[in-house]
């Protein structure tokens, strides 16, 4: 059962969150609260939350100031920021301060669910408004494209690998499926690596959910260096939807 904390100042928005998120049989409500410091009292006073739901912009405690604090004093409690608030500025604070979700408040509520069941098994998650921005940036002129990617070689096993690793698998597994060694696989996934100049083009930050075709992939990883290095964040995951990249 995810034990789910709602704050938000508006008590018309805290009590559609939690008809919504009531419905989830695995969900929790287990308190409510109008600002930053009554959601620090709560839980001084020893309430249980796994995943706190919570608006940016409250007063007498303003999200920011209050994540901080949760950060450090519990930092079993994985926060989600459900904000009207697109400015990159406001999203990169967020994730320094300890945030574990970011969501516009113009996100579906199937989007809203998957957040905070990412954020229960300590998953970060970037809501797909500001992705596809992210997408946008990365093919635009002057940056990696399916054209110029098009441009780059890669052998028939190399592409099996990446999208083995795209879907989850160690090397070892990926090595298993592929009936060869651990060895030739990382020299395959240094190849990747080393055309694509992408020095983190694998790793624990990336889970990928439906098939993905070669181009879609090499831009999605490029995607995720950006999105590590501008707001520091060691794990991303992404849900394909069907329909075109």
């Amino acid at each position: 059962m995810i034990k789910i904390l709602i704050a938000d100042d508006h008590h018309v928005v805290r009590r559609g969150l939690r008809q919504l998120l009531e419905q989830e049989k695995d969900f929790l409500i287990v308190g409510e609260s109008k600002n930053g410091r009554d959601v620090l009292n709560l839980l001084d006073a020893g309430l249980e939350a796994d995943v706190l739901l919570t608006d940016l912009n409250m007063p007498v405690m303003r999200g920011l100031e209050m994540a901080k604090v949760i950060n450090e004093k519990y930092p079993l409690v994985q926060m989600i920021f459900l904000t009207m608030h697109e400015e990159e500025s406001y999203i990169q604070q967020a994730f320094q301060a300890g945030i574990k979700s970011y969501i516009f408040k113009t996100a579906d509520a199937e989007e809203l669910i998957f957040a905070v069941r990412q954020a229960a098994r300590q998953l970060p998650y970037l809501c797909s408004g500001h992705a596809q921005k992210i997408i946008g940036r990365i093919m635009s002129p002057g940056n990696l494209t399916a054209g110029n990617i098009g441009n780059i070689e890669f052998s028939e096993r190399e592409m099996e690998v990446l999208q083995l690793m795209a879907a989850g698998y160690t090397s070892e597994e990926v090595a298993s499926r592929l009936f060869t060694s651990k060895r030739t696989v990382e020299g395959h996934r240094q190849s990747l690596i080393d055309k694509t100049g992408s020095p983190k083009l694998f790793g624990p930050y990336c889970i990928c959910c439906a098939p993905w075709a070669a181009t879609e992939l090499l831009i999605f990883f490029l995607m995720c260096n950006l999105l590590i290095n501008q707001y520091k964040i060691v794990s991303i995951c992404f849900v394909r939807t069907a329909g075109p990249l």
